[in-house]
């Protein structure tokens, strides 16, 4: 656990009473947003509760929601764990339209993944990769304002697919049409 997220209490020190409602909800909104169901998001989100209030009478916590989502996140993949190991998949029906967790998971190590990649880049080759690709820029624009030729643009562009391409093979993440 990060040094920032609790400090110990100082003998005889009151700790301060958050609002344990406004967390909780907030911690079912953050789970929901990661996939769980509500009942899953509401059982976890209680958990995560408890064991907020047995830390905060022994220490200070200095930041509530980023431990709160912190032990929530621990808890939703020991629930998906548990559930695995014992064939309980998730209904469809029930789950709708929210991705599993296995793929939240896998997206964001992918994120992981592709933002260092991106970040070992050399400055000019990251810088026209993001234009292009995120920003929707012609070659012929970012090459006026880069002072390259579209040729050039397109060399850039094509080493950087190359990199984040091999990165994502590296780190074991099989994407179909990440980069497409």
């Amino acid at each position: 656990m990060p040094r920032n997220e609790t400090r110990p209490l100082a003998k005889g020190e009151p700790a301060r009473i958050p609002d344990w409602a406004e967390v909780q909800s907030g911690l079912v909104r953050y789970l929901r947003a990661q996939g769980a169901r509500i009942d899953i998001a509401e059982d976890i989100a209680q958990e995560t509760l408890a064991r907020l209030i047995a830390i905060s009478r022994e220490k200070e916590i200095v930041s509530l929601f980023a431990l709160g989502f912190r032990i929530a996140d621990n808890l939703l993949i020991d629930r998906h764990r548990w559930d695995s190991r014992h064939g309980l998949a998730p209904d469809p029906e029930i789950q709708g339209d929210t991705p599993s967790l296995d793929r939240v998971m896998d997206s964001r190590r992918a994120v992981e993944v592709f933002q260092r990649c991106l970040n070992r880049m050399p400055r000019l080759r990251r810088e026209v990769l993001v234009r292009r690709r995120l920003g929707q820029e012609s070659c012929q624009a970012i090459g006026e304002d880069l002072s390259l030729s579209p040729k050039a643009v397109e060399k850039h562009i094509t080493r950087g697919l190359i990199d984040l391409r091999r990165a994502m093979e590296k780190a074991g993440i099989d994407r179909p049409g990440w980069d497409g």
